[in-house]
């Protein structure tokens, strides 16, 4: 099965599911954990307690509620509690990943538009394979800003498979095209987007990128994420090259309800310094750390995240966790360009894409992996907190081919 396939049986339409959900009983490996299969009354309890858990997340309440769930008749004191189950886990989950899915699929809507309108276009165009078929579509490819040596390497593969597999209808490639981008991004490599945390210390994570990327949004939008993840965490605000940066690195520590530390004015390491100091001294798990953003002098920029790292490296054993570059995907190329000047003066461990919802090109994330062979970690799909996503290869395939599916 192809990854196109395999995509649509993953991603099921809200109508699906709800007639499955509705012709469907209980699935009893769900249960298992929690009730007895042969107790019939516990059962029914617990499509009760489906239901009013469906009900909370839609209205989106903290009110507490008791709920009966045992055969004797004990009622638990809060929801809350309840969710500590394996069921109630596990439904949590799936509706996390319900929830993740639309906001690719909505942040990704002005591109999806742009770019496949026009392959959808190309293809009532055609009614065989041509050689100004390949054209047009080189066009379309280079024009979604995957880039052009990415759209070279894609096309010289798709010619391939069309000559093996004596394709000449249009209307067949679609899926040949999904699997060939997803296959370019992997690359037969095993890529992780998940942040390592440390046990014995607290995880530092730097952020690099020029100035206007929402480098300082970003951080504040991941802190709010790993604050609702249960973890105890500090900004620490070294951009102190740039007016107002710290402040508004604080607003964003307030807005979200986390730590902060920094110094306007300051030697930029000397504040990172204090920063992790603070942090193992208050058992901090999670420090974020904002640097400068200029790039008209890679030499001080250089040196100054030189020393950042060595401070860092005398303060938590391995350093820090990771260094990531926040880039703009409205920039198109210019994005690509930036990653490859980041990476000659520092250790990039991974990619932030900010306003990928704001593009209609959103082939970047295509074109970073393979032409500056580092992963996409997070994407910013929207202006909320809870718009920042962890990059997923398979759920940004179907929010971009959506319409072709």
């Amino acid at each position: 099965m192809g990854l196109f396939q395999k995509i649509k049986n993953m991603f099921k339409s809200d109508a699906e599911e709800k007639n499955l959900n509705q012709t469907n009983s209980l699935d009893e490996s769900d249960i298992d954990p929690l009730v007895n299969d042969s107790d019939q009354e516990t059962e029914d309890r617990l499509d009760v307690v489906d239901e009013q858990i469906d009900s909370s997340n839609e209205n989106d309440t903290t009110e507490e509620k008791n709920i009966i769930v045992s055969s004797d008749s004990k009622k638990v004191d809060s929801l809350d509690n309840e969710k500590k189950g394996f069921f109630f886990k596990k439904k949590d989950k799936k509706e996390e990943e319900k929830k993740s899915v639309k906001v690719y699929e909505k942040g990704l809507s002005k591109s999806r538009q742009g770019f496949v309108s026009r392959l959808a276009n190309l293809t009532n165009k055609y009614s065989k394979i041509t050689d100004e078929y390949f054209d047009e579509l080189e066009e379309i490819l280079i024009m979604a800003d995957i880039g052009v040596n990415t759209v070279m390497d894609f096309m010289d593969r798709l010619r391939d498979r069309v000559q093996k597999e004596h394709i000449s209808d249009p209307a067949l490639l679609k899926e040949i095209i999904v699997d060939e981008l997803f296959i370019i991004y992997v690359n037969d490599e095993v890529l992780s987007n998940k942040i390592e945390f440390r046990e014995d210390g607290p995880t530092v994570i730097l952020f690099v990128g020029v100035n206007g990327v929402g480098k300082t949004t970003t951080i504040g939008k991941l802190a709010h994420k790993f604050h609702d993840e249960g973890k105890k965490v500090l900004l620490v605000g070294a951009d102190t090259f740039r007016a107002g940066a710290v402040e508004q690195l604080k607003e964003w520590s307030q807005k979200v309800d986390v730590g902060f530390y920094g110094k306007e004015e300051s030697d930029p390491a000397s504040v990172v310094y204090d920063g992790i100091e603070l942090a193992k001294k208050e058992s901090y798990d999670v420090v974020l750390v904002d640097t400068a953003g200029r790039l008209q002098n890679k030499v001080n920029l250089m040196k100054e995240l030189e020393k950042i790292n060595k401070v860092i490296d005398g303060l938590v054993d391995g350093g820090a966790s990771e260094t990531l570059l926040v880039i703009d995907a409205t920039t198109g190329q210019n994005g690509v360009s930036q990653a490859k000047a980041f990476k000659e003066i520092t250790n990039i461990t991974g990619i932030v894409l900010t306003k990928l919802d704001g593009t209609a090109k959103g082939g970047i994330v295509l074109a970073i992996k393979e032409e500056v062979g580092l992963p996409v970690k997070y994407i910013g799909l929207g202006e909320t907190k809870d718009d920042l996503q962890v990059f997923d290869i398979e759920k940004y395939i179907y929010g971009l081919f959506k319409d072709m599916m």
